[in-house]
């Protein structure tokens, strides 16, 4: 089985029909930071969107060209954590895969994580159906839509339940060497960067037309398509090295002795490279920087569908205003349920294949956590209702 592509997030993002349902001998991988409350508090929100990342980058080794992916790996970046469909022929390797970050993340990074897997087969058995589909930008690079409510429901089920868990492993990671997060915060343009997280109340057709209502409704504050923190990517400015805790980080993704020493000379070079050839005009022989920097703004994730919309979008404090009152009448309505934060910057975190060749796909997030800011907003109201 095959999973379509959506070309336009706009018209077709919130239509089942543009998706396809998982079926019942798949399952959902789920991992997210644990103790994120702690970690933002320390001022260590970098550390967990590059863990949510890792999670995305081994995840799309293992799926990237799997015949049952029609080509790419519909993962999901979270900023705190991760979900991806898994065609059963990858779920041993996925679990050893998961297992493994789960050690990594703790011993490495000493940022907690919880990994688990879900088939689709026991959400099913409670009308829980999952339907995916791709955003693909060509090269086997893409990210995952997710439309019902199966998706939710499995991040929730090994949050609370414990059979639904893996348990912590050493043991390899591939897919690693592709990961950094090298770039500095983007201030926001408009003044604020504002994250979303909304769902439906009502399962089925009825829950996809609210999604679809208010995805229109956001459209007619902002076009959502022209309101991307990374704008069309010329306010990203190569500097000639990562922050020093972003250097630790992605040389910690390389198992300790030599190959860490060269993944730090790697990164040294590549962002001497980069900044040279930026201020030489953007252009030497392959590396082009303009054109790199063009794609990071088109190739990042700042429109998906998780069972609803989740967005980063940089907008004015007057529309951000706006997009909250929509929010606020829909779920008064008893329509939606929704999270939102508001950040002044813009967090990048890269899966970089060959950016010469257009292999690159990035994840955003609202500084200092935006979209779990917005997660916890969400689920501290689910417990209140």
């Amino acid at each position: 089985m095959s999973l379509p592509s959506i070309r336009d997030f706009t018209a077709t993002s919130h239509d089942p029909t543009a998706y396809v349902q998982l079926p019942d001998d798949w399952w959902l991988a789920v991992a997210d930071v644990i103790g994120s409350t702690k970690l933002a508090a320390l001022g260590r929100d970098r550390d967990v969107n590059f863990v949510a990342g890792a999670i995305v980058a081994a995840l799309s080794h293992i799926l990237n060209g799997h015949e049952g992916m029609g080509g790419a790996a519909s993962c999901q970046f979270g900023g705190d954590g991760a979900i991806a469909a898994v065609p059963p022929q990858c779920k041993r390797a996925v679990e050893e895969t998961l297992a493994a970050l789960a050690h990594w993340a703790l011993h490495e990074v000493d940022v907690p994580l919880r990994v688990g897997m879900v088939p689709i087969s026991a959400l099913s058995k409670v009308n829980l159906p999952v339907l995916a589909a791709l955003q693909d930008f060509g090269n086997g690079d893409s990210f995952g839509h997710f439309l019902g409510a199966g998706a939710a429901a499995a991040e929730s089920w090994v949050k609370t339940e414990v059979r639904w868990r893996l348990t912590s492993k050493a043991g390899p990671i591939p897919g690693l060497e592709q990961l950094s997060c090298r770039w500095r915060p983007i201030p926001s343009r408009c003044g604020t960067v504002l994250c979303v997280i909304a769902d439906s109340v009502a399962p089925g057709t009825t829950g996809f037309a609210a999604i679809a209502r208010l995805q229109r409704a956001i459209e007619g504050i902002t076009a959502t398509a022209e309101a991307g923190p990374l704008g069309d990517g010329s306010r990203l400015e190569p500097k000639p090295f990562p922050t020093w805790r972003a250097f630790q980080l992605e040389v910690r993704t390389e198992a300790p002795g030599w190959r860490r020493l060269v993944r730090a000379l790697k990164i040294v070079v590549g962002g001497l490279i980069l900044l040279l050839v930026h201020r030489l005009g953007g252009r030497l022989g392959p590396v082009d920087t303009n054109r790199y920097r063009r794609g990071i703004a088109e190739r990042s994730d700042y429109r998906k569908q998780a069972g609803g919309p989740r967005l980063v979008l940089d907008v004015s404090g007057a529309q951000a205003d706006k997009i909250e009152a929509v929010l606020a009448d829909a779920e008064a309505a008893g329509e939606i349920i929704y999270g939102t934060s508001r950040s002044d910057a813009t967090t990048i975190t890269c899966l970089v294949g060959d950016f010469s060749a257009d292999r690159h796909v990035h994840f955003v997030d609202g500084a200092g956590l935006g979209f779990w800011r917005a997660s916890v907003m969400l689920k501290e109201k689910r417990q209140g209702r």
